[in-house]
């Protein structure tokens, strides 16, 4: 018998806990030094495919695997609703990360994707990057920004979210198909996960 608040996770899943932040109003923008080999550029009518690459290449290292389990017609619905805006991120005209954000909610935004490659990771780029995002998401009559987070992503996202100025307001147990066991995911990522295959 398990302990009370315990709960089997089961072979070839992956639990996770899930941590929900929002901003209210606009915050101060925190400074940045933004550097002129960054550039960002609003991708008009991404194709599924493409987008599924840079999603890829961009969250595979922490299990980011939504968008590629996803069928690629419900993907590219998501992709051609005019309410949501796929932007990415250039390093000397190489992808190297993405920004997605959501106002399909009513009068709320959804920072639905925000990532960097380790090329952009440690120089200043997330802060930057953060900025054009409360921008962009404030830049239309909403009432909240939101985003999610999660145990499996960047273990510097949680506090990053916090420092640029969102508020935790609930959290969640996600639990799912392990992406390295159903193939989606390469095996060795993440090996401080480790993989249960019963």
């Amino acid at each position: 018998m398990l302990p009370d608040g315990y709960s089997t996770v089961g072979p070839g899943k992956l639990a996770s806990v899930v941590t929900c932040l929002e901003m209210r109003a606009r915050p101060i923008l925190r400074p940045e030094v933004p550097d002129p080999h960054w550039q960002l550029r609003h991708v008009v009518a991404p194709t599924a495919e493409w987008y599924r690459r840079l999603f890829a290449k961009v969250g595979q290292e922490w299990l980011w695997f939504s968008r590629l389990v996803m069928a690629p017609q419900a993907l590219q619905a998501i992709l051609d609703d005019p309410r949501v805006a796929v932007y990415v991120v250039s390093l000397d005209g190489v992808d190297e990360g993405l920004l997605e954000l959501d106002w399909r909610e009513g009068s709320s935004c959804e920072l639905a994707f925000f990532g960097l490659t380790r090329a952009l990771q440690g120089v200043g780029a997330g802060r930057w990057l953060m900025n054009r995002a409360i921008e962009r998401a404030f830049g239309k009559p909403i009432a909240r920004f939101w985003v999610h987070t999660c145990t499996l992503d960047h273990p510097e996202a949680l506090a990053f979210y916090l420092r640029s100025g969102f508020v935790a307001y609930e959290r969640r147990v996600e639990v799912s198909d392990d992406p390295r066991v159903t193939g989606v995911a390469p095996p060795e990522l993440l090996p401080q996960v480790p993989i249960i295959r019963g």
